[in-house]
């Protein structure tokens, strides 16, 4: 099942955290980013699937090195709608980060610094994306919707944004 559908399944379940409000937050912080640096909202979501590949990678890694628990207690612990340069350092750590912004600068067009500036809040966003298929009751418990994300084709292409923009239309907004 892709990433869409376990978002959806997420928010269809009483057991799962994903909320609505919660979806709406994260729609209304892209909205947002996209406003205050005057980018158009398409490229910023394009800026967050490019992001997400890479937290894909970094979160593949601390899976296969420290197990699944703690890829999912990195999600919860700096998944979020505010600016958080913890998240981004605690997935890529600063060597990394020149290269990503590089990156994602040739691909969307993005002026490097303000990608610089847009990272400390994409990083955390994906993270709640990914968030909304924790449990309810026990949040280091299983989560479908990360381990969609982690399980992916590995096609290179995490479809963040189209799982967004899937989202929001099912939640009519």
């Amino acid at each position: 099942m892709g990433l869409f559908e376990q978002i959806i399944n997420a928010l269809d379940s009483p057991d799962r955290a994903a909320t609505p409000g919660q979806m709406d937050n994260i729609f209304g912080t892209v909205q947002q980013v996209s406003n205050n640096y005057g980018a158009d909202p398409s490229t910023v979501q394009s800026a967050m699937s490019l992001v997400g590949n890479y937290v894909r990678s970094a979160l593949q890694q601390k899976q296969a090195t420290e197990g699944t628990e703690q890829a999912q207690a990195l999600v919860n612990q700096y998944s979020g709608s505010s600016p958080n340069p913890q998240a981004v350092d605690a997935l890529f750590g600063f060597s990394q980060v020149p290269q990503i912004v590089q990156a994602i600068a040739q691909r969307t067009g993005l002026n490097p610094a303000m990608i610089q500036q847009m990272l400390p809040v994409l990083v955390p966003l994906v993270l709640n994306l990914l968030k909304t298929g924790s449990s309810a009751q026990n949040p280091q418990g299983s989560n479908p919707v990360l381990s969609a994300f982690l399980d992916a084709d590995r096609d290179g292409d995490v479809d963040i944004a189209d799982a967004m923009q899937l989202a929001a239309r099912h939640l009519g907004r």
